[in-house]
């Protein structure tokens, strides 16, 4: 069977379980959610402080990484944010956890509309021109939040059989 894309991310990014249900405390998410844009600064700095735009690119990047793991496991998961962490851990393991037929759908849709902002966002950091990098960053962003609000409802329906 072939790895799901969200499983290949999630081993890349080493997020086992433990990591999940860290980065499902509140702190961790609704700081972790933005980075989008000060990514986009970091990589757009680069025209103009050339080569040291490699400084901040590394501090996010290393902030990507570190985010998930530093913050405690929250005592609940009734936040949304914590929500739809979990819910993407039961999308990830959906070899492992039977996906309602009707959250099947939507969340593939969606990781394709983020998908589709990455041509765009890429073209305009690239070539420096703010509209393509701004509609492939809208595209990506919103994606994601759409994504994760279907996660949250996916959480909704299953957590009472699985480890939640």
């Amino acid at each position: 069977m072939l790895m799901s894309l969200e499983k290949a991310i999630a081993k890349l990014f080493r997020m086992d379980e433990k990591t999940f249900r860290k980065h499902s405390n509140p702190w961790s998410g609704y700081t972790r959610l933005p980075l989008l844009v000060p990514l986009t600064l970091a990589l757009w700095s680069r025209a103009w402080i050339g080569w040291w735009a490699a400084v901040p690119v590394t501090v996010v990047l290393a902030w990507v990484w570190i985010n998930p793991r530093i913050f405690p496991e929250p005592k609940k998961s009734d936040a949304w944010v914590s929500k739809g962490v979990l819910g993407e851990w039961v999308w990830v393991n959906q070899d492992k956890i039977e996906i309602p037929k009707h959250h099947r759908r939507a969340p593939r849709i969606l990781r394709t509309v983020a998908a589709v902002g990455i041509a765009p966002y890429v073209w305009g950091l690239a070539f420096l021109d703010p509209w393509p990098t701004i509609l492939g960053a809208t595209l990506m962003i919103l994606g994601k939040l759409w994504f994760a609000d279907r996660m949250v409802w996916l959480y909704e329906d299953v957590k009472d059989r699985v480890w939640f």
